[in-house]
């Protein structure tokens, strides 16, 4: 064989070596696969399946009406976005409220009469 062709036929044993290793990996990974293939699918099915029981029971407990304390207190009960925009806003003013009130603690400098509710809110001798 000539020099060429010696080349040429070593490039071609090289690559059919070299993708015959690659089929057979190719092939095994296939193989582990095919092995894990159905306690991966029966996996994936009780999670999915899960996964519907969970949203049956959420849309169950959207659908059926709240107890009367449990409207004012979750702000998603009423199906009108406003009502529970207003909700939220009513429950941050409260906070708000709560915040700004004088402590009944010495340090504040606020007459102790005031926080008890006498509506008062002159400071005291500080």
């Amino acid at each position: 064989m000539s020099a060429p062709q010696s080349l040429l036929q070593a490039a071609v044993n090289r690559l059919a070596a070299r993708l015959g290793s690659g089929l057979a990996d190719s092939a095994a990974t296939l193989s582990l696969l095919a092995q894990d293939a159905p306690a991966r699918l029966q996996q994936e099915l009780q999670l999915f399946w899960a996964e519907v029981e969970q949203e049956a029971a959420r849309l169950d407990r959207q659908a059926s009406p709240a107890p009367a304390g449990a409207a004012a207190t979750s702000p998603g009960a009423s199906g009108d976005p406003q009502v529970a925009i207003d909700r939220l806003r009513a429950q941050v003013a409260r906070l708000a409220r709560r915040l700004e009130a004088p402590s009944s603690s010495p340090a504040s400098g606020w007459n102790s009469n005031a926080a008890a509710g006498s509506g008062s809110q002159e400071p005291g001798p500080v």
